[in-house]
């Protein structure tokens, strides 16, 4: 199979079987083999009827129904764990994303050797206040944070290699990161390619402000998780053994003052600077602590170590 497309979607059956068909167009066109795997997020609406209806007409649909809402991530990784294509596409189910891309997205998998190529909606139909403004600020400190040179992280227009999303997990709301978590699990050859954003057809969407703000948490958590997981003594220690010499620091100024300059002054305990070191100490011990356990905790995971096997032999 050339090609696996995977569509999470909530409450969108105006645009669904619009979508469906102009996708088939495109892979009838292409003489692509494929499928279409419509992932439904708990819609409310009538959006699994239609995707059972396109399924019983259509032997290359295929879908996934969601009891409830679980979010974007949890969509695409069921996908992700069931598709057969040597080639995955992602895209949106609002038909902002473009259906013609794809041909060429595939040819920059299969015959430029890219392991992920990311769209790129250089031209957005967005109000420029509420996401054109926020997306780009956004989309920079991703860039800076994480080192992968891309223009627009959560474009959901994206082309894989198989073996990419059989390999990375995205949860909680990591979607937005794919390409990052693609690097950290060793797939460097990654592209970017300039893709048509079309103005929303049918109703409104599934995301308001608060998308930024769960965005740049995730970004600092994919931050902390690729620079320090796989050695967290680098900083717990180092913030450990930095506090505790500023608690010794105080507790030597502390102990000079008390043998040496004001002998009959006030208690030890009475004054602020024991605090400071007893505090300073504790905390430090305690950082250092974290950062020996979490060493330890690695080492005991080592037999299912966190790397990407790219080629065996006589397996």
């Amino acid at each position: 199979m050339n090609l696996s497309i995977v569509i999470p979607l909530l409450n969108e059956e105006e645009s669904i079987k619009e979508l469906h068909d102009w996708i088939v167009s495109v892979m009838q066109s292409n003489n692509f083999l494929y499928e279409i795997l419509f992932i439904d997020d708990g819609s409310t609406d009538n959006s699994w009827e239609i995707i059972s209806q396109l399924a019983k007409k259509n032997p290359n649909v295929r879908g996934i129904h969601f009891l409830t809402n679980f979010g974007k991530s949890q969509a695409l990784h069921a996908g992700f764990n069931t598709v057969k294509g040597d080639v995955i596409i992602t895209m949106d189910a609002d038909l902002q994303d473009n259906p013609e891309e794809i041909p060429e997205l595939y040819n920059l998998i299969v015959k430029e050797n890219y392991d992920l190529v990311s769209g790129w909606k250089k031209k957005r139909y967005d109000s420029i206040i509420s996401k054109n403004l926020p997306s780009k600020l956004f989309n920079w400190a991703a860039q800076k944070t994480s080192g992968v040179k891309l223009h627009d992280f959560n474009c959901g227009l994206k082309a894989y290699r198989k073996n990419v999303v059989k390999t990375i997990e995205v949860s909680g709301e990591m979607h937005r990161y794919i390409p990052v978590l693609a690097k950290n699990a060793g797939f460097s050859n990654i592209g970017e390619k300039v893709v048509q954003h079309q103005a929303r057809k049918y109703g409104k969407t599934k995301f308001g402000m608060e998308r930024f703000i769960n965005g740049f948490l995730d970004l600092i958590t994919i931050w902390f998780v690729s620079k320090f997981g796989r050695r967290p003594m680098h900083l717990f220690g180092a913030l450990g053994v930095l506090m505790f010499i500023i608690g010794f620091g105080f507790s030597l100024y502390l102990g000079i003052d008390k043998l040496f300059i004001h002998k009959e002054g006030r208690l030890i305990t009475d004054r602020p600077q024991f605090f400071i070191a007893l505090f300073s100490m504790v905390i430090g011990t305690q950082f250092f602590l974290a950062g020996f356990l979490g060493e330890i905790i690695l080492r005991s995971k080592q037999n299912k170590a966190n790397y990407t096997i790219d080629k065996t032999l006589n397996t």
